[in-house]
């Protein structure tokens, strides 16, 4: 088949929907279209994101850990869930998950590296946040926004990097939360939440988490994960393209094993992982046009790729230079996420 957005370009969006023959291809068909024709608005992810990223679904209790450790891989993560007091009295939240916290720690970290400041700036209510989020401000995704929120507030993590430095293993990442300060949440009248206050007027992310994501910004394009927004392996699967492919060197062979362990630890089985996987990489291909990807039998083959968001692209819409040691650091920033 060819590529959803050719289709789309050659025929239209009604066209190349009656073109397609089953459900999936139709899918695909819809996410391109989401996709097609929006404004490209450039957003940023700390590399660890890229690898390792929030569970897909609610753990089994609140006061579960998020563990992570992907075999052959020098990162790992983990979550623990925290508490906030609300009106005077203590709420405990679970970890973070699925695509609504994915889309606010997105923001969170593009909004902080477009001011260069660990102070970001809210809107200050539910509706007008969903409304910058591109998705519907009613219903289940504000509770489930408002929920991930709070969950993103509470929590603490790490990452940890076990590369070697003076013939010991490194750990870049402290222990720290995410959130510093900031995001805490008033009544909410959940019958109408353009009236709701979601939180005050700014949040302060945490120092620690602010300066690692400065040393290592991986661009991303907004839009392209709002198209795939349904899916969060598809977000996770464009993220780790967007990280991996700006960098190869030649082709390289991810077998599925390593793939399972990576984004699917929760199948017990390779060959239960392999169509959810293959389904969520046709939407993040949706989505990255210029991603050169291939699969066989054995697992998935990755080429040298032009980005998901060129470099200047990067440059002059996030983070804008105004004199010459803004560039300096920006300049800086780039070469450490190409290393």
């Amino acid at each position: 088949m060819r590529s959803a957005l050719d289709l789309i370009r050659v025929y239209g969006i009604d066209g190349a929907r009656a073109r397609v023959a089953n459900p999936v291809e139709r899918e695909l068909i819809d996410t391109a279209a989401r996709f097609y024709d929006t404004e490209s608005t450039v957003g940023v992810t700390y590399s660890g994101f890229c690898v390792i990223s929030l569970p897909h679904r609610r753990l089994p209790s609140n006061g579960m850990v998020w563990e992570r450790r992907v075999p052959h891989h020098p990162c790992a993560l983990t979550i623990e869930p925290g508490s906030l007091t609300l009106n005077g009295q203590k709420h405990e939240f679970g970890v973070p998950y699925g695509s609504a916290g994915r889309l606010i720690l997105l923001w969170l970290q593009t909004e902080a590296l477009k001011t260069d400041s660990r102070v970001v700036r809210l809107g200050s209510s539910m509706y007008s946040w969903m409304r910058l989020m591109g998705t519907h401000a009613g219903g289940q995704n504000y509770k489930a926004v408002r929920e991930q929120a709070m969950r993103i507030a509470a929590c603490r993590l790490q990452f940890i990097w076990t590369g070697k430095a003076d013939g010991r293993s490194a750990v870049r990442f402290k222990k720290d939360a995410i959130v510093e300060e900031g995001m805490l949440f008033g009544d909410l009248h959940e019958e109408d939440p353009r009236q709701s206050r979601l939180w005050e007027d700014t949040v302060v992310l945490s120092r620690t988490f602010y300066e690692e994501l400065k040393k290592h910004p991986v661009p991303i394009q907004l839009n392209a994960v709002q198209a795939i927004f349904r899916s969060s392996l598809a977000i996770d699967v464009y993220i780790w393209l967007a990280y991996r492919l700006r960098v190869l060197e030649g082709r390289t062979h991810v077998g599925w094993a390593s793939l399972r362990d990576q984004f699917g630890p929760q199948y017990s089985r390779i060959r239960d992982f392999k169509d959810p996987f293959i389904k969520a990489l046709q939407m993040a291909l949706c989505v990255y046009e210029e991603a050169k990807v291939d699969c066989d039998d054995k697992g998935v083959i990755l080429y040298p790729s032009p980005p998901a968001v060129p470099e200047r692209r990067f440059r002059q819409v996030l983070l804008p230079a105004s004199n010459d040691a803004p560039a300096l650091a920006l300049d800086q920033r780039l070469r450490a996420v190409r290393d």
